[in-house]
């Protein structure tokens, strides 16, 4: 276990937020040649969630407002927001800044985070470090982005993938060590970034005629290839974690597993010798929220008392970098 001090983080509160509005299954149908069946049986999706007005902060927001409100606590005592999107309102100020303002969180400093879909994973491992320095009481990490702003929706292959959706955890510190984050593996290789990527707005290509008109602005992913490394890379770290922890698949309570497709899932649970009733899932409704998933999933199975303090979780994503890693966290709420 790499944390030797006495402070560990924990988890003492969640919150999250999806829209009103549903793009299912059949609204794809009338747009681009796919069926439900083709959509289902290849992702495991049926539905997810367009944010219609607003943007990447409006969904944030309301998730730090859901977790406050269930804590019954002031947005006076946060210390620290961190926020992980590949979609934020703008490249600054940071929608970190945004969210500090609506919910009046006056005593925080924050930033973004840019990991795609394994953000969260790198914003909750920041978030924890934080809290182990000893410096940081009250920690908020939330994962946000509203894909819908950066999908074609003449692509096929890719329109089908994405929603809009935040959720959040509040980062405690805590001295008992069997509780908290234990672990984590994190890792990046840039020589995926043909694979998956935006290639507009940044300084490589900031936005022009040619650039809207070239469709740069939007996400481009070579599926197959990224298929292919997902599978192995999501299921390897797994596995990974849990041998460097000497973890057996049945010390493990759930699986919580980034949701971008369901073979990918299975393929890390298979890996790691846990049946799919301990696999957190919920792509089904909300598709791929990138940065979201993983907390959105935290969030509903903790609410719907499906865990409890005590429960050992592996947190597992791959995304565009190519980012991807494993967070060994045990439940303490």
């Amino acid at each position: 276990m790499e944390n030797n001090g006495k402070i560990r983080a924990i988890v003492t509160g969640v919150g999250m937020y999806v829209p009103d509005k549903i793009l299912d299954n059949a609204f794809f149908e009338k747009i681009v040649d796919t069926n439900d069946e083709w959509i289902r049986t290849r992702t495991g999706i049926r539905e997810r969630r367009m944010l219609e007005n607003g943007a990447t902060s409006d969904l944030a927001t309301k998730a730090a407002e859901d977790l406050l409100k269930s804590k019954n606590m002031s947005a006076d005592e946060i210390d620290v927001i961190i926020v992980a999107t590949v979609t934020p309102n703008m490249f600054f100020p940071a929608t970190a800044c945004l969210v500090q303002d609506n919910i009046g969180a006056k005593n925080a400093w924050g930033f973004d985070l840019s990991a795609a879909c394994s953000g969260f994973l790198f914003a909750f491992q920041t978030g924890c470090s934080l809290i182990e320095s000893g410096k940081y009481k009250k920690v908020m990490v939330i994962g946000a982005d509203k894909m819908t702003s950066i999908t074609d929706y003449t692509d096929r292959n890719n329109c089908i993938l994405f929603g809009d959706a935040g959720a959040a955890v509040l980062l405690e510190p805590t001295e008992d060590q069997n509780l908290g984050m234990q672990d984590s593996l994190l890792k990046i290789d840039g020589s995926g970034k043909e694979a998956l990527n935006m290639k507009g707005g940044g300084s490589l290509n900031p936005p022009t005629h040619e650039t809207v008109d070239n469709k740069l602005h939007y996400i481009f992913q070579d599926g197959k290839a990224v298929f292919k490394v997902a599978v192995k890379g999501m299921a390897d770290i797994s596995y990974e974690i849990m041998q460097k922890n000497k973890l057996t698949s049945e010390d493990i309570s759930y699986l919580v597993p980034h949701q971008a497709n369901l073979r990918i899932i299975s393929a890390t649970a298979d890996r790691m010798g846990i049946s799919q009733d301990k696999v957190m899932i919920n792509i089904e409704r909300y598709g791929n929220t990138t940065a979201a998933t993983i907390p959105l999933c935290l969030v509903e199975y903790y609410r719907n008392g499906k865990i409890k303090k005590g429960d050992k979780l592996i947190l597992s994503a791959f995304g565009a970098g190519y980012t991807w890693g494993a967070i060994y966290l045990v439940w303490a709420i």
